[in-house]
């Protein structure tokens, strides 16, 4: 009979401090996440600075608390796993520090994950993958559409060229006074308004699946100015609902597209963004006019955890990936 595998792992890649334990790869037995929402809401953005500083305050309680939530001891760990990277330098050294400082200690295997390597799995949390499939990863720093033919092959197809689209959605909050962050607010606004301004959609060249988020935020910036200007009064909540259709439409229209050429058997959808009702319903409702399976994760998955960077670990662990105790933060690491 197979024994059991327990994964710890650590994230800490922006600001959100997060230690989990993964059993199998598949079963979250604690997943503790202290945010930072509040200390950096009043700036408008994460201030680096400040994240690592908090990170260093956070890890060994959140550490203790994901171990209470377990009751498991560290007897019962099999490998701890660590973000690596992309993100930001200084919080990324604090999460992997405190990794290596652990697997010396403990004398456990260390084993470092790239962060949308855990998006992607953070799907296999909730249901089985299907190969090949199609992952469409949409957050503040990453829009991209990776094919996956088996587990731990990432082949990316389609990438930003310039604003994620989380990070579009955080410039044209701040324009409109909201919040940070910004998608949550701009996705409740668009609920409430209507589509009636046409702005661009940057569909690039007839078979490229990269995105382009820079035109549209520039465009929204632009037409609330010249409103300005005019004394022109533009409702809050139409500027929302026409600026997030026109995202909407091209991150569905490419990731249908992506899925139908390559043939998948699977497309599921990882990130922050994943979290945005609009994009959800609009996805759901193109893929139920296919016979391709749709698998995005409930909320509390969607933003930063760490149970989604065991999840990927486990991969890493089961096929021999091994990080030595020179490990290294690498906020510009490429997912393959």
């Amino acid at each position: 009979m197979k024994k059991d595998t327990y994964i710890l792992g650590i994230e800490t890649s922006c600001d959100e401090t997060a230690v989990a334990i993964v059993k199998n790869g598949r079963e979250i037995i604690s997943n503790v996440v202290a945010s930072q929402i509040e200390s950096h809401k009043r700036f408008g953005g994460v201030v680096p600075e400040i994240a690592s500083r908090h990170h260093v305050e956070q890890i060994t309680l959140v550490l203790e608390e994901a171990f209470q939530e377990s009751g498991l001891s560290w007897d019962e760990i099999d490998a701890i796993t660590v973000t690596e990277g992309p993100g930001l330098v200084g919080a990324l050294l604090i999460g992997v520090n405190a990794a290596k400082a652990l697997a010396f200690a403990k004398n456990k295997p260390l084993v470092g994950v790239h962060h949308i390597a855990g998006h992607i799995y953070a799907n296999r949390l909730e249901e089985e993958f299907q190969f090949p499939l199609l992952a469409l990863i949409v957050s503040g720093g990453h829009t991209e559409l990776v094919l996956m033919k088996e587990h731990g092959s990432y082949e990316v197809i389609g990438e930003t060229r310039d604003d994620a689209a989380g990070e579009a959605y955080d410039k044209v909050a701040r324009m409109l006074n909201l919040p940070y962050p910004g998608g949550p607010h701009i996705d409740r606004l668009a609920a409430e308004g209507k589509v009636s301004i046409d702005f661009p959609r940057a569909w690039l060249e007839e078979d490229s699946f990269d995105f382009s988020f820079s035109g549209l935020k520039s465009a929204v910036i632009n037409r609330i100015h010249n409103a300005k200007q005019k004394g022109i009064t533009l409702k809050p909540e139409d500027i929302a609902a026409s600026f997030q259709a026109s995202v909407i439409d091209v991150l569905v229209a490419k990731t249908v597209k992506a899925a139908k050429q390559y043939g998948v058997k699977q497309v599921i959808v990882a990130g922050g963004v994943a979290a945005n009702k609009g994009l959800r319903k609009e996805l759901e409702a193109k893929f139920a006019e296919t016979d391709i399976p749709l698998l995005i994760p409930p909320l509390r998955l969607c933003t930063d955890n760490a149970a989604m960077i065991a999840a990927a670990g486990t991969i890493n662990y089961e096929q021999g990936k091994r990080s030595g105790l020179d490990l290294n933060a690498n906020p510009s690491l490429v997912l393959k």
